[in-house]
């Protein structure tokens, strides 16, 4: 099973994520906002990347998760963290990739050694695909980006000019969490199989509550389902509970200090559902008469959950924002009764009581 979430944040004024220095500005130092081109029109947007930046540092910040600590190793440009889903949630949630190599030892702890007399190493690559998968925030409808110039200086000295792009919009986001991928790992000799080093390994057998589970989909060579190594349950579902709550928290951005916005959600769609597929992401559009103008598709929303109905375990939690998209209240509030696994209500409400249904839902 699936989290699926659909959030719209609104926007005045901002510069959430930039793309660098705009090319043609002389010598002006002037920065750029990520763009998209579509259908000939621009949509200005946050990377996936940032988005999860921002989501990272909240649950850092509001649910005391301990970060993954990072190695960089200068010479060859890389980096990676301890990729210890054990010990670091955010390594569970978010996953990894730690391309590395080792010494080999023998049986006693020593290094084995090559015919040459030097040190034999082994590979110990892990990696973890993230259970948490999220989309770019892109803005509804089109955008027309303001470049808005400044100045910096102190006393009596010659200002130095800059630029920014600003813009104003609605924008749209999705993501989902595999609900049972969180705190469980394989450690299979295939690539993308093995999650956890041998550290690790050792790790999970300290572990209370871990169990080893049959994996579904791969078998040894026998015919007999490989072995998945599972957290205690309170575990992960505290993992996913505060991952969810964190977009009531969450918050972010470049320019803050001058263009500060407001990223939580202020419309959020959360359900769980049997597959991998997002179903929302065509509730909302641009108006085919206004571009820029964002609305709400309330006759897509009903088809999505009419034909995804099989799909959908428990309520549907749609939350909305007071003050935003108010002309849509009696729309969204009449659906609860055409639709008895629906709720309608604020944003925090929804988040708090999808996470009261997940805790139930998590084997």
């Amino acid at each position: 099973m699936t989290t699926q979430g659909f959030i719209l944040i609104d926007e005045d004024g901002v510069a959430l994520n930039n793309s660098g220095t705009v090319s043609n500005a002389g010598n002006l130092n002037s920065v750029a906002t990520k763009k998209l081109t579509k259908d000939g029109k621009a949509y200005t947007y946050v990377s996936g990347q940032a988005w999860r930046y921002w989501w990272r540092e909240t649950l850092q910040k509001h649910f005391g998760w301990k970060l993954s600590p990072i190695t960089k190793l200068e010479k060859k440009n890389v980096l990676y963290t301890e990729a210890n889903p054990v010990t670091y949630d955010d390594d569970d949630i978010f996953g990894y990739m730690k391309a590395a190599t080792d010494v080999d030892t023998d049986e006693t702890g020593e290094a084995k050694k090559s015919k040459s007399g030097k040190e034999k190493k082994k590979d110990i690559t892990v990696t973890r695909v993230s259970p948490l998968k999220n989309s770019v925030l892109v803005s509804v409808g089109s955008v027309k980006v303001e470049r808005n110039f400044s100045s910096a200086s102190r006393q009596n000295d010659v200002p130095v000019l800059y630029g920014k792009e600003e813009y104003s919009a609605i924008m749209k986001g999705m993501f989902s969490i595999d609900l049972e991928q969180v705190g469980t790992f394989s450690n299979y000799l295939r690539t993308g199989f093995k999650n956890i080093s041998e550290s690790v390994e050792s790790l999970l057998s300290k572990e209370d509550g871990v169990e080893k589970i049959d994996d579904k989909f791969i078998v040894d060579k026998n015919g007999k389902p490989e072995k998945l190594y599972r957290l205690g349950k309170a575990k992960r579902l505290k993992r996913v509970v505060d991952t969810i709550s964190a977009l009531k928290f969450i918050s972010g951005g470049a320019m803050q200090t001058s263009n500060m916005g407001d990223v939580t959600p202020k419309f959020i769609v959360l359900a769980t559902a049997t597959s991998g597929n997002h179903p929302f992401s065509h509730i909302v559009k641009a108006d085919p008469f206004n571009k820029e103008q964002t609305i709400l598709n309330i006759e897509g929303l009903k088809e999505v959950l009419n034909d995804y109905k099989d799909q959908f375990k428990g309520n549907i939690f749609i939350g909305k924002r007071s003050g935003f998209m108010d002309e849509y209240s009696g729309v969204l509030k009449a659906l609860e009764t055409e639709f008895d696994n629906v709720q309608i209500l604020s944003i925090n409400q929804a988040i708090d009581q999808y996470c009261e249904q997940v805790k139930t839902q998590l084997i």
